[in-house]
C-alpha cells in the first residue's frame, strides 16, 4: 500500500483575467520510505501539490490520501519544511523545535529531551540557546528541519528548502539531508527546480510539465549514495532530466542543472 496516493489532482485559481489552472489531473503513487522529488519550472504547481498534500490548500478535483486517508486539513503526519524556514524570532531554537511538540500535548521533559535529540541530528546542540536573528541561512534551515522531524511525522514535505543558500552550505545541508533520511526511514517528498539537487537526493524524479502542471516524465535514480552534485553520474543524468525538460518547456538546459 502507498503512504501517499495523489489521485487525480486539478487545482485551479481565479486570477484577474479569469481562471488559470495550476495543475490538471496529477496521479502519484508516493511508498513509504521513499525520497520522491519533484521537479519543474517556476509556475507549474509542484509548491502547489506540496501544499494540497500538507492539507494546507484544497485540490479543486480529485483525492490525496495519506495511509489510505484522506487528508482534509493539516496533521502531524505530515510535517513541512518551507523555503524560508518559517521560524519564530521571538522564541529560541530550542524552543522552536519544541514547538510542535507542545502542540502535540509532550511533556516538558520529554519535549526538552526530544528537541536535544533531533538538535543534535543536524548538528546544532551547542546554539540551542540562541535566537533565530544569531543564525545563518543553512543553520536556519537545519532548525526548520529539526523541527519538523522532532514530531516523527510518517511524511516530510519540502518546500525548496536550499534554494537561498550559498554554494557550500548547500551541499553540505543536502549531504547531511540523505544521511538523516537513511537514519531515520521518513517517506520524503522534496521540491525544487534544481535538477542536480533532485538527483543527488531522490529515488525517483517526477518531472512536471509548465502551467498546467501534468506529470511529463519520471526517472528512477539508481545511482549508489551517498551522491555529490559533482559526480559524473548526477551530472550525466541531469543533462538527460533537463533536456526532458526543455524539451517540454523550451528552458536552456543550464537554468535546469543548477536552478
Amino acid at each position: 500500500m502507498s503512504k501517499l496516493s495523489i489521485q487525480g489532482i486539478s487545482k485551479r485559481f481565479d486570477g484577474t483575467r479569469g481562471e488559470v489552472w495550476a495543475l490538471k489531473d496529477v496521479s502519484l503513487e508516493i511508498h513509504k520510505g521513499e525520497f520522491l522529488v519533484i521537479v519543474g519550472p517556476s509556475g507549474c504547481g509542484k509548491s502547489t501539490l506540496l501544499n494540497i498534500v500538507a492539507g494546507l490548500e484544497k485540490p479543486t478535483e480529485g483525492t490525496v490520501l495519506a495511509d489510505n486517508k484522506k487528508v482534509k486539513k493539516p496533521g502531524p503526519d505530515r510535517s513541512v519544511v518551507f523555503q524560508d524556514g518559517a521560524l519564530f524570532p521571538w522564541l529560541s531554537v530550542q524552543k522552536n523545535v519544541e514547538f510542535g511538540l507542545r502542540r502535540i500535548g509532550l511533556a516538558p521533559k520529554e519535549r526538552t529531551e526530544r528537541a536535544a535529540h533531533y538538535l543534535g541530528m543536524v548538528q546544532l546542540t551547542q546554539f540551542k540557546d540562541n535566537y533565530i536573528h544569531e543564525l545563518s541561512g543553512g543553520m536556519r534551515q537545519r532548525v526548520a528541519i529539526a523541527r519538523a522531524l522532532a514530531v516523527e511525522p510518517q511524511v516530510l514535505l519540502m518546500d525548496e528548502p536550499f534554494s537561498a543558500l550559498d554554494a557550500m552550505t548547500w551541499e553540505s545541508l543536502c549531504e547531511d539531508l540523505q544521511q538523516i533520511w537513511q537514519r531515520i526511514n521518513t517517506t520524503i517528498m522534496f521540491v525544487t527546480h534544481n535538477v542536480r539537487e533532485a538527483i543527488c537526493l531522490g529515488d525517483r524524479v517526477i518531472v512536471l510539465s509548465a502551467r498546467p502542471g501534468r506529470i511529463h516524465a519520471e526517472f528512477n535514480i539508481e545511482i549508489p549514495r551517498p551522491r555529490h552534485i559533482d559526480d559524473g553520474d548526477v551530472a550525466r543524468l541531469a543533462q538527460q532530466i533537463s533536456r526532458a525538460i526543455k524539451g517540454e518547456h523550451g528552458h536552456h538546459p543550464e537554468e535546469l542543472l543548477y536552478g
